[in-house]
């Protein structure tokens, strides 16, 4: 039970994406993340990320989509900057096609 516990109060390895290297998508573009960049993260950290399904074709990715908007849309923050412009979080609702 000790190394259980030992486990899970380990820091985790953070992984650094960047717009300049493509491997996230500026917000004029729908933020996210790019195919390249999904592969990134998921080679360093052992995840399975998905390519958004903003139109989807099984029940599975319309669960998912259902999910990530709900969880999404409920997050603190604006849908718009200072300077009028969308923020990321606007951008990537808009990209899923959340409502």
């Amino acid at each position: 039970m000790v190394h259980l516990f030992l486990l899970l109060k380990m820091p985790r390895k953070s992984t650094s994406l960047s717009v300049g290297r493509g491997e996230k998508l500026p917000v004029s573009k729908g933020a996210g993340l790019t195919a390249k960049g999904r592969a990134k993260y998921n080679r360093e950290t052992g995840s399975n990320l998905k390519a958004p399904a903003p139109n989807p074709k099984t029940k599975a990715d319309a669960a998912r989509k259902k999910s990530f908007c709900a969880r999404m849309s409920g997050m603190p923050g604006p849908m718009k900057d200072a300077k009028g412009n969308p923020t990321r979080k606007a951008a990537s609702l808009k990209r899923w096609n959340c409502r």
